[in-house]
């Protein structure tokens, strides 16, 4: 038992090791002076750290405004899931209205079309609704997404019918009953869901791409994909720009991860 709890523990270790190690190496290439990654052999650890990219990242690059895009358009995007998703999934679990399992299905049969798909004809329809080159034109996908709607039902169909109808009998409105019971008995679905959506939209490369044009409102992503072609050599300022990018989303993983697992287990129940 003891021979077997120790290879299981190396092959962790050794699997944590080459999962971590690209992260590790990137923040420590952004401590390198510029053109020390590019010798040969690469050096592992920094001789002399320095933090010259990342001045060289706020202060020429103009990344905190990229950075404060970011923050706003997740933040945003994650309120606005929240809102109506979490509305749309509770009303396909608890609300009997005409037609929902109809709907519920041409849903269902929406979610395998790749999402690349559907960029064209919405980037069409925001160009006529003079939305292009606008955060709201990027907020537009956050506003209903199935997955989200189907992961909100499978937590809403854990909650017991005797609570609901209970509430009913006491004359509590539907709204109440909603706001009150369920949204509170959702709550790791609710903050699984907030972590998916703002990792989505935080690392969201394509469609801002897509809908942007000025770079004053560039997204950290796309930002950093637009310095890429400027310093195309400079390998210490991407690596300080990716460290950029990552680090926010990391901290928030790891603060909210209890409460990201018990989200997912949550809505592993069947309905």
């Amino acid at each position: 038992m003891n021979s077997r709890r120790l290879l299981v523990n190396t092959l962790l270790v050794l699997t944590a090791t080459v999962t971590l190690f690209p992260l590790l190496w990137m923040v420590s290439v952004s401590l390198m002076p510029a053109g020390t990654a590019a010798t040969y052999p690469p050096p592992l650890l920094p001789g002399h750290p320095t933090l010259a990219n990342y001045r060289e990242l706020w202060t020429h690059a103009g990344m905190a405004r990229n950075l404060l895009n970011s923050l706003l358009l997740a933040s945003v995007a994650t309120m606005l899931s929240l809102t109506l998703n979490v509305a749309a999934g509770y009303a396909f679990a608890k609300i009997d209205f005409p037609g929902r399992a109809r709907l519920a299905k041409g849903l269902l049969a929406a979610l395998v079309i790749p999402a690349q798909v559907a960029m064209l004809p919405l980037f069409l329809e925001l160009k006529a609704l003079g939305l292009v080159d606008t955060y709201a034109g990027v907020l537009v996908p956050s506003l209903a997404g199935i997955f989200s709607i189907f992961l909100v039902r499978q937590a809403a169909l854990s909650i017991p019918h005797e609570l609901i109808d209970a509430a009913r009998i006491d004359g509590a409105s539907e709204w109440t009953i909603y706001t009150r019971v369920a949204v509170p008995l959702m709550r790791p679905m609710l903050v699984t869901l907030g972590v998916f959506t703002f990792l989505g939209s935080w690392n969201d490369f394509l469609w801002p791409l897509i809908v942007l044009n000025d770079s004053e409102r560039y997204t950290l992503p796309v930002a950093l994909a637009a310095l890429s072609r400027e310093h195309v050599q400079d390998n210490e300022l991407m690596m300080a720009g990716s460290v950029v990018t990552v680090l926010p989303v990391l901290a928030l993983f790891l603060v909210l991860q209890r409460h990201y697992l018990a989200g997912l287990m949550a809505g592993a129940v069947k309905g």
